[in-house]
């Protein structure tokens, strides 16, 4: 590993593991569901370092409490994680043209909202991949090991303390898109309709699940932006 990769695996790490501490005590909740349809703190691991998304992984418990086929199973979770297909297809144009496909194949194995966010925050003009696999480095371990312990725990913990914990998580993705915002008018006031719209989307059209919401808003917001106010190429 050349030391330029050290470098961007210690940094990763070092923002990913505000991250992991967040899905530790989200993942809690996630555990206690685990538990009521039946699952083992190891089936829970194994399911939660393999689906590293609160929403795939809620719609997947319920499949699974329903006794429904595999094929709803497939179904439901690929639409609850659609959005990370928009993601992953951003963060493809920050890597160099250069970079192997298997770099880009274990990126996008775990592209969260929040990994999401602090690697397009990145300065500089392409990202490492290292910087990814050392924010995975932390943020994988404490979603699996908090939904194992969530499982064991079972229903041990009162409910309000549950409830109290999940907000750590929206709390720490305002960490990530403040900093931006702050930054630059054009991002905050995109974060600004955004908000509004998933308030507006979610009251008129329940009906649509919260993931292609997020995929429709996403593209029509993102798309708007980059047509009123493109980004200019610098010329050397």
């Amino acid at each position: 590993m050349t030391n330029e990769n050290r470098q961007a695996l210690m940094q990763g790490f070092r923002d990913g593991t505000p991250i992991g501490l967040g899905y530790f005590v989200v993942a809690f909740s996630l555990g206690i569901i685990a538990k009521t349809i039946g699952l083992t703190p190891l089936q829970g691991f194994v399911l939660s370092l393999l689906n590293n998304a609160s929403a795939g992984e809620f719609a997947a418990f319920s499949v699974i409490s329903a006794d429904s086929p595999y094929f709803e199973m497939v179904l439901i979770t690929l639409i609850a994680n659609a959005r990370y297909v928009l993601m992953s297809a951003v963060l493809s144009q920050k890597f160099s043209p250069d970079t192997p496909l298997y770099h880009r194949i274990f990126v996008g194995f775990d592209v969260t909202d929040e990994i999401f966010g602090i690697s397009v925050a990145r300065n500089g003009r392409w990202l490492n991949p290292f910087y990814n696999y050392g924010a995975m480095l932390a943020a994988l371990p404490g979603w699996s090991i908090g939904t194992a312990l969530g499982i064991i725990m079972g229903n041990i913990l009162p409910e309000a303390v549950v409830s109290a914990l999940s907000v750590a998580l929206y709390g720490m993705f305002l960490v990530v898109i403040i900093p931006k915002a702050k930054q630059d008018k054009i991002i905050g006031g995109a974060v600004i309709i955004s908000f509004l719209a998933s308030y507006l989307a979610q009251t008129f059209f329940p009906e649509i699940s919260a993931g292609n919401r997020t995929i429709i808003l996403t593209v029509l917001i993102a798309g708007a932006a980059a047509i009123i106010y493109p980004v200019k190429e610098k010329t050397t």
